[in-house]
């Protein structure tokens, strides 16, 4: 085991990746916001699965968090997500400052392709317009081989795997399993908010996708019946909900009536002051 070097500077970073890809290195990236468990772990797992070289960025990034989100209590935890990627044997941590990333003058972004429309585009309005200028601005700042996505944020890997082939890039992405915790609960950042007894509530989440993936492996497709039994097994549990819909689980257009394709069940919904996300391939 040895600490990784830890960069703030763009130039040294993309320096190091050429030196890495000159001595013939396969480089895999794993960017992050830090606050680092064993879901963003099981990434740099899937990047040594298949890489040479790893490096995990940790930037919590201003321009996804729109008017009265987390931004200010996001958590912040360098030293000990270090001394996990260590444990991992990770070469390089790319922490750059907001400076670095969002100079003064900064006043270009990308327009977020069409899946980033509907589910979190439409309640977290300026999200993806941030995620996507964030990781474009990653990608050139550690040009890798491999980057890797954990699945939980469902939306997002397809919005930066429909970023990189309209776009044009070289890199792959590749989205990884959700990581859960013993009792079911999607591993997530923002599970330390969670009060004990909102910890117990916030289980209605992967519950409700264990039922809902249970009605289709009997072979229930409608959807209208499926959303409606989500809904109803989260009522109690949560004290608001944003969706819980079945989509196409390549477009995330809804089904007009009975599922025809792969599918997807996604929720979002608050548990206290706490805004989760989860979802569940179906079949």
């Amino acid at each position: 085991m040895s600490s990784p070097k830890i960069i703030s500077s763009i130039a040294e970073v993309q320096q190091a990746v050429r030196t890495a890809h000159a001595s013939g290195k396969r480089i895999g990236f794993v960017p992050t916001m830090g606050a680092l468990h064993e879901g963003h772990l099981s990434l740099v797992d899937a990047s040594k699965a298949q890489c040479d070289f790893h490096i995990v960025s940790i930037f919590v990034n201003p321009t996804q968090f729109g008017e009265g989100e987390d931004l200010d209590r996001y958590p912040r935890t360098f030293d000990a997500d270090v001394a996990g990627l260590a444990d991992r044997d990770v070469d390089i941590v790319f922490a750059p400052t907001t400076e670095q990333m969002y100079p003064a003058g900064f006043s270009t972004f990308v327009e977020p392709p069409k899946v980033a429309s509907s589910l979190e585009g439409e309640h977290r309005p300026v999200h993806f317009r941030g995620v996507a200028t964030v990781v474009l601005k990653l990608f050139h700042a550690v040009p890798a081989d491999i980057a890797f996505f954990g699945e939980k944020d469902f939306q997002q890997c397809l919005v930066i795997q429909h970023m990189v082939r309209d776009l044009n890039m070289s890199i792959a992405v590749q989205p990884c399993p959700i990581v859960r915790e013993t009792d079911g609960l999607a591993m997530s950042s923002r599970n330390r908010y969670l009060s004990p007894a909102d910890r117990v509530r916030a289980l209605a989440l992967s519950q409700t996708l264990d039922f809902v993936a249970g009605e289709f492996s009997s072979g229930n497709r409608n959807v209208s019946e499926l959303e409606t039994l989500m809904r109803t097994r989260l009522f109690d549990d949560v004290d608001s909900l944003d969706y819980a819909v079945v989509v196409n689980a390549e477009t995330l257009e809804p089904f007009t009536d009975k599922i025809n394709s792969a599918a997807v069940a996604l929720i979002a919904a608050s548990v206290g002051n706490t805004r989760l996300i989860d979802n569940r391939r179906l079949g």
